[in-house]
């Protein structure tokens, strides 16, 4: 946590709603922002990213109505509505499931959620939504089952100078398997905060897949917190695909306890205009015969920033692991500008373990090649740039989720994929 004497976060959340249920959890983290101040481009985790304009903002909380039809997908789902992290009954459904509860996220134990959360390190954003969440779910999946259909979590926005702080959990217990969709969208929201904070716990030979799809309009502030705990065997995949927002920044972190699992984590970030987009990764290998795989892709355009950190922690007893990281980046713009810092710390010496990163334009000669062949520069862009990310599209295994990123695609830039 970033500690220190004096602070702005108490002004901050002066305005906010105080809840008048106060958990363990919620007095945890209201004890915890007495102590805290927002992140400056001094602390190494925060140096390309800047929150200062932002956090002198006076956001409040409020209830809004709008239509979520035009988000749900085609393919038969669990739909779970957030407006302005406020939960709507009235446009969720949840489909009879005997392998699945869905409960309010003041429903997990607190013993049994502060045993997995251990020791965690968290940041001031995350600790707000603790302490002012005013909503989300608790999914629990019982032990050997399959949840029959996808979990979608709708998240909206609508309004001027809107926070919606939603925390959700899922428990996955032994060898059982959940798919959970994440989508976030905004409507007339400028100057608003999509505050989110979304943790869980894989337990052994148990597989969670989560794909993500951050498509808000471009005068909204998003910061995403993800903490996951993979157990003995166990499979996590997470496919992040990020167009939306003014300030993007998504923080994953994935602790390994048990031996031979394995962790996938998928990125594809598009910015235009003056769009900021930071994805912040951390895996924490605490056990041997592991593998990870981690590949983040962006193409910048305009006046945008891309920002990537990765890092990977081998600890001494963690034999066996096979750790690969990737981050590669194209410009399409002089004036965009991507920041890319995979890292590795390794403790163990019979390992396999590697890291990328590349920044670069388009090829131009396969970009003259396809103009010489009487495809138009725009035409030819996207072609390419199709091809560059479509290795991080193709991880996305629902055939509808996939579908509504092409669709996404087409309607802020115009490309067909």
């Amino acid at each position: 946590m970033e500690v220190v004497a004096n602070n702005q976060v108490l002004d901050f959340v002066a305005n906010l709603k105080k809840p008048t249920d106060i958990s363990q959890v919620r007095q945890q983290a209201l004890n915890a922002l007495n102590g805290m101040d927002f992140p400056h481009r001094r602390i190494e985790e925060w140096k390309y990213t800047r929150v200062s304009k932002y956090v002198k903002r006076k956001y409040n909380q409020q209830t809004a109505e709008i239509d979520a039809q035009n988000i749900f997908l085609e393919e038969k789902m669990h739909q779970l509505v957030f407006v302005n992290g406020y939960f709507d009954k009235s446009q969720s459904t949840v489909i009879d499931d005997d392998a699945l509860t869905i409960r309010t996220i003041e429903e997990v134990d607190n013993n049994y959620y502060s045993e997995v959360m251990e020791d965690i390190d968290e940041n001031v954003f995350s600790v707000i939504n603790k302490a002012y969440q005013t909503g989300g779910v608790y999914l629990h999946v019982k032990a050997d089952t399959k949840v029959k259909y996808p979990i979608h979590i709708v998240h909206l926005l609508v309004g001027n100078e809107v926070i919606a702080n939603v925390r959700h959990f899922i428990h996955i217990e032994k060898g059982s398997k959940a798919e959970v969709l994440v989508t976030f969208n905004s409507k007339n929201s400028e100057n608003s905060f999509t505050n989110v904070v979304f943790e869980g716990e894989v337990e052994e030979n148990a597989t969670l897949t989560i794909n993500k799809l951050q498509s808000e309009t471009k005068d909204v502030l998003h910061i995403s917190r993800e903490f996951f705990v993979q157990e003995e065997g166990s499979t996590f995949k997470m496919n992040t695909i990020t167009t939306g927002g003014e300030l993007t920044r998504n923080q994953l972190d994935v602790i390994v306890e048990g031996k031979n699992c394995y962790t996938e984590m998928n990125g594809a970030y598009l910015g235009i205009d003056k769009q900021h987009i930071d994805n912040h990764t951390y895996v924490d290998q605490m056990a041997s015969h592991c593998i990870t795989n981690e590949l983040y892709k962006g193409v910048m355009n305009d006046s945008s920033t891309g920002v990537f950190n990765g890092m990977i922690l081998v600890r001494p007893d963690s034999q066996k692991i096979e750790a690969y990281q990737s981050n590669k980046n194209v410009l399409l713009s002089e004036k965009a500008s991507i920041y890319s810092k995979p890292e590795l710390e390794i403790y163990a010496d019979d390992v396999r373990c590697s890291h990328g990163s590349t920044i670069g334009e388009l090829d131009q000669q396969a970009l003259f090649y396809l103009r010489s062949r009487g495809i138009n520069k725009s035409e030819a862009e996207q072609l390419l740039v199709s091809a560059f990310i479509g290795d991080v599209l193709d991880k996305i295994e629902n055939d509808a989720v996939r579908k509504q990123v092409d669709k996404i695609f087409l309607e802020n830039y115009g490309w067909k994929f």
